[in-house]
């Protein structure tokens, strides 16, 4: 059964905020009473001397939006862990290079900016390198002070010796021991036993007298309690983390301390109701009130939420506790739902409308009061204002809460008045787990929206602590437009095409529902494509019906004959005429209309893909969607490039010149197995587009796809006689691109397929004709030490094993530099260790079999051939009982990439570790393989990746993130050198190399004078 809020999942904005408006009681009179206590606190905030911490202090000298806050930020986030003293010397030389640093304020901030403009002085000169080691230590010892600002020790013990000054103050503690997203077992593992500790170490700290609301508690992540929390792991991590999870608890209620969950992403808050849920119901656990979760008034569901947490405590017979807060990822979750193609955002896109729900949420928790205890973090003062006014006379029964070093002017005075109890929320760790919360902090706290930053502006009182709801209310528009939807982000030339948000339970269900059942792919009929009817032998029926793969079914069913070959060229010179003679707009309609005809079919198609072509499920999903995004973005630059009256080119008057963009005939399309829909139909999109027929051969192995392609396209509305489908293998494809009447070739395969074809344009008589050829590449990438090593494994384990590395994309070779080079390598077996291996029709498969036997023995020879003289480095555990061409994911160390004298087609990833000082030799290295396909690079360092990115020779080159999963229009593709012909699929150029140019000039004074000319020079 679903929880209620699940159906607010993705609602119109509009429709919340309404919602919103409607329930929370707040009248002219209560705005007013809330106005005049929020101004009183701002001005007291501002007149209390020495009212900012010095993190306020930090933010208000160097702003996130300034050159020296990025820099510095940079340098918090990377000089600590960069073990060798030269990357961190140039780091600093950066960073320092890229403001003015002040000597501002007192305390640190002076001490810092004395020391920042010392070291960009010193640096550019002769001194620098004599100075190096002491502007390095004295830089390091500054972001260190900058860093423990936000925690209180570095150590529970450190932290509970530290607090109780602020203890004596009146606050309560909340420790929360930094640590999240385990990438492997021993990560989790290590938090678990951190969090195991700091119970008995706070119960031991706190005073016995005291109430357990009183006493100091902890809060915990559950990112950081497994390494697999996602839905697809479901099965396996929910059981884990409730078992997990109840220890805690019983540990915390064990020492009289409360523990709270933290909130986190969207797509997991799901999975985390249904974790806290059953550890709150826990017979045992009755009699403890300290069990609390935050939620996150930023989420369209927090509202409704709410509803299910009222019943969820009288069921567990106990008082639950409740964290709201206004969130933390905001800028994480409007990019994810972007990239996912999401039909809306699940947060709210204006700020005024998350805190116009954080009021409505919080109204609706102090009704709650008795049953649950509300907790309200929060640094704003009209929202303390706010709080205590909807409190009413009884000020009991909750609570509010401020981060460890903000806020303080504020709380100070709700603490002095006796307002309300106060709990600061004390983070713990050392520097190492600091830094994700470091940055979300920053960002949160330093951008000019917040509260924090506002309060240090030269804006009033009132209008720092302007009313939320009635601006909500103002707003006609209650969504924020400049911020489009995940649909609309290309428009006005494209819609983006539709994800599905499967963390979402009813909409998974629903999904998996409609997914046709196993075998059904073989009675996919087999349809004539071009006219006249191609011969099907006798007993094609049974055969496509039985068991065997595809290429045997193929043999049996298709005569591909050199007389068929013929007949579809017949037919296609016929088709290109009355197909480039369509209008581009026709042309453009139908290839929209095929993208709507992909999305509706979506669930057929994913079962198609997952049992021809072995892919896992969001492999099928994202193909889909590349398929769509190929449609409508040649659609709409064809439109553009393919007007009747061409280009209008500038001239002398008297003339009109214009170029025009034609097809140039019939094109052979010829597609591989790994992305059997979406290079299948983005090659014949774009010949269709720019006016050509096609005669399309899909690659041997997934043939069933291409039908069911070819049909859509049909129902499209691309004519019979334009679209031909000649499967076959190797020979068909050979014979095609002999032949005489062919215009053109598009081709993703290997490289040596592609020479070959190649040759055999160069020597066909009649007409010289395009190549257009994607082939493979040697893909390094590059991480230096300045790179995170948790971002780095999650962006090399989707590069290298997405897909069972069956990707001309996936990544071949990682070089690490040396010094961290044991840190990536330890995360890297670890997350090897836990990497599922199966049946891709099930969800929680990360990776499934190579496409067919002949992949299978290959990449096993390379396997062996690697056991001779690399080391194994860590491996996928693969069940033996698992029928099918498996091949375990697996990473070796080798020496040079020489060592790999072509592209390794699988899961196969190959180690090497460099020196520093070695960089430009390496960089050498990767461009003399001859391969310019896809580079990644890992690094902190700005100009370094310039110069890096300047001097690769890779068509498709990517920053701190993973080289895989290049989006139609954003990140167009292609390679060079053995990689590639160009020009990139799904780039602007892309179409133009499908068609003719024609330059038409008119002389427009042939039949008299230049009319155009005397009237434009007349008085």
């Amino acid at each position: 059964m679903h929880p209620s809020f699940a159906t607010a999942h993705l609602r119109d904005e509009t429709e919340c905020v309404e919602t919103l408006l409607q329930a929370l009681k707040w009248d002219s009179d209560r705005a007013r009473r809330v106005q005049l206590r929020s101004d009183q606190f701002i001005r007291r905030i501002r007149d209390q001397k020495g009212g900012m911490s010095e993190i306020e202090t930090f933010l208000e000298t160097y702003p996130l939006s300034s050159p020296e806050g990025l820099a510095l930020m940079t340098l918090a986030e990377a000089l600590l862990r960069v073990p060798d003293s030269a990357t961190a010397d140039a780091l600093i030389a950066e960073k320092m290079a890229s403001g003015s640093w002040q000597a501002a304020g007192s305390g640190l901030m002076k001490m810092a900016g004395i020391g920042m403009g010392l070291a960009q002085k010193t640096l550019g000169s002769f001194l620098g390198d004599l100075g190096r080691p002491v502007i390095r230590k004295g830089m390091e010892e500054a972001i260190r002070r900058i860093g423990q600002q936000f925690v209180v020790g570095e150590t529970i013990e450190k932290a509970a010796s530290g607090a109780r000054k602020l203890e004596k103050q009146g606050y309560r503690m909340s420790y929360d021991m930094l640590g999240e997203g385990a990438r492997t077992r021993a990560d989790a593992n290590r938090y678990f036993e951190n969090y195991m500790q700091a119970a008995d170490a706070i119960g031991k700290a706190g005073d016995p007298a005291l109430s357990l609301q009183a006493r100091p508690g902890m809060s915990v992540k559950l990112s950081a309690l497994h390494p697999r929390y996602s839905w697809t792991q479901r099965e396996s991590c929910v059981p884990e983390l409730i078992e997990r999870l109840s220890v805690l608890c019983h540990k915390a209620a064990k020492n009289n301390i409360s523990l709270t969950v933290d909130a986190e992403e969207a797509d997991r808050l799901e999975l985390a109701w249904e974790i806290l849920t059953t550890v709150a119901t826990l017979p045992d656990l009755r009699g403890w009130d300290g069990f609390g979760f935050a939620i996150q008034a930023y989420e369209k569901r927090c509202f409704s939420l709410i509803d299910e947490i009222g019943p969820l405590a009288e069921r567990a017979g106990r008082q639950l506790q409740v964290r709201l807060v206004k969130g933390a990822y905001w800028d994480t979750e409007i990019k994810r739902a972007q990239v996912g193609g999401l039909s809306d955002y699940p947060v709210f896109t204006r700020k005024i409308n998350t805190d116009l729900s954080y009021l409505a949420c919080a109204q609706k928790l102090l009704a709650l009061r008795g049953r649950i205890r509300p907790m309200f973090a929060t640094h704003n003062a009209h929202t303390v204002a706010s709080v205590l006014e909807m409190a009413g006379t009884d000020q009991s029964g909750f609570e509010f809460q401020r981060l460890h070093g903000m806020g303080i002017a504020l709380h100070d005075q709700v603490l002095s008045e006796n307002m309300a109890p106060v709990t600061i929320y004390a983070p713990v760790g050392s520097y190492e787990d600091l830094l994700a919360y470091l940055v979300r902090r920053m960002l949160e706290n330093g951008a000019n929206t917040s509260f924090v930053s506002k309060v240090r502006g030269t804006a009033s009182a009132s209008e720092i602590g302007a009313d939320p709801v009635e601006r909500a209310r103002a707003h006609e528009n209650k969504r924020q437009p400049r911020l489009a939807l995940p649909c609309d982000i290309f428009m006005p030339e494209r819609s983006n095409s539709a994800g599905i948000d499967l963390s979402h339970g009813m909409t998974r269900n629903d999904f998996f529902a409609k997914l046709p059942p196993a075998q059904s792919w073989r009675s996919v009929a087999v349809t004539p494509i071009i006219k006249g009817e191609y011969p099907i032998k006798s007993g094609a029926k049974q055969v496509l019906n039985s068991p065997g793969n595809s290429a045997e079914v193929l043999a049996e069913v298709w005569d591909t004959t050199a007389d068929r070959i013929e007949t579809a060229f017949a037919i296609a010179q016929e088709g290109y005429r009355q197909w480039n003679a369509t209008s581009a707009s026709d042309r453009a309609a139908a290839l929209n209309k095929m993208a709507d005809l992909l999305e509706r079919d979506s669930t057929k198609l994913v079962g198609l893909l997952q049992l021809e072509g072995g892919k896992t499920l969001y492999d099928c999903l994202n193909e889909i969607r590349e398929a769509v995004d190929f449609c409508r973005y040649y659609a709409a630059e064809g439109l553009k490039a393919f007007t009747p009256d061409g280009q209008y080119l500038p001239g002398p008057t008297g003339e009109d010149n214009r170029l025009i963009l034609e097809g140039r005939g019939t094109f052979v399309c010829i597609s591989p197995w790994n992305f059997p829909l979406a290079i299948f139909l983005g090659q014949i999109a774009a010949a269709l587009m720019a006016g050509n027929s096609v005669i399309a051969k899909p690659a041997e192995q997934t043939p069933f796809i291409a039908f069911e392609a070819v049909k859509l396209l049909l129902e499209a509305g691309i004519p019979a006689s334009a679209i031909t489908l000649l499967p076959g293998d190797g020979r068909i494809g050979a014979a095609l691109t002999a032949h005489p009447q062919v215009a053109g070739v598009a081709f993703t395969g290997s490289t040596e397929v592609a020479r070959l074809i190649n040759q055999t344009l160069a020597a066909k008589p009649g007409a010289i004709v395009p190549l257009i050829a994607e082939t493979g590449g040697q893909n390094a990438m590059l991480v230096d030490s300045t790179a995170l090593p948790e971002q780095v494994i999650d962006d090399v384990m989707l590069s290298a094993f997405g897909s069972a590395g069956q990707r001309c994309s996936a990544l071949r070779v990682l070089y690490l530099q040396s010094d961290i080079a044991d840190k990536v390598i330890s995360l890297l077996k670890g997350a090897l260790a836990d990497l599922r291996i199966g049946d891709p029709r099930d969800p929680s498969t990360d990776v499934g079999p190579v496409i067919d036997a002949e992949a299978q023995k290959s990449l096993n020879q390379h396997i062996e051939s690697l056991n001779g003289f690399a080391k194994l480095l860590g491996r996928a555990p693969l069940n033996e009982s698992l029928q099918g061409w498996f091949v375990a994911p697996c990473a070796y160390e080798i020496d040079n990439i020489r060592r790999l004298p072509k592209e390794v087609f699988g899961p196969v990833l190959h180690v090497i570790r460099f020196a520093a000082k070695d960089r430009d030799q390496i960089l050498n290295d990767i461009n003399q393989t001859g391969y310019g396909l896809t580079f990644g690079i890992h690094s902190r360092l700005q100009e370094r990746t310039k110069q890096t990115v300047t001097r690769v020779a890779a068509g498709n080159i990517y920053v701190n993130r993973s080289i895989i999963g290049a989006v139609v229009g954003v990140q167009p593709f292609g390679g060079r050198g053995l990689s590639g012909t160009g020009p990139k699929a799904g780039g602007p150029y892309y179409l133009h190399r499908f068609a003719t140019e024609k330059t038409i000039s008119i002389n427009t004074t042939a039949t008299g004078g230049n009319i155009a000319l005397l009237a434009s020079v007349e008085d």
